[in-house]
């Protein structure tokens, strides 16, 4: 995880790629994801690689923040501040946000900022 300035949005966090990361309102910051199936499609989880224990801090993400949250089978997505992390696949580069506010899958998504709060604005 790193951070990136988003036009309209300020300092958000990004994957490893630069890619927008997103939150699931109806996860509710309880640390546990509720969207699967046909909602992962679309969301794809920011998982760690195999064999791999722990989410790393990049520039400006807070360690203390990330955490994982088991989706079973042994697969482990990275959280931040308890909320379980998403990328979108309307994005198609890095610094795009066109999933912030987007009401889909049954819930509304937003990205998170680097001290852990959910930036609602769109």
């Amino acid at each position: 995880m790193s951070t990136a300035t988003v036009s309209g949005l300020g300092r958000i966090l990004v994957d490893g790629q630069g890619f927008t990361v997103y939150i699931y309102e109806p996860d509710h910051q309880s640390g546990t994801s509720t969207c699967f199936s046909t909602c992962q499609v679309g969301w794809p989880p920011i998982v760690l690689p195999k064999g791999v224990t722990s989410a790393v801090a990049g520039r400006g993400v807070v360690q203390s923040l990330l955490g994982t949250t088991s989706r079973g089978g042994g697969v482990e997505q990275v959280t931040y501040n308890r909320w379980p992390l998403y990328r979108w696949e309307g994005d198609s580069a890095a610094g795009q946000a066109t999933g912030q506010g987007l009401y889909n899958s049954g819930g509304l998504w937003y990205v998170i900022s680097p001290d852990g709060n959910v930036i609602s604005k769109t």
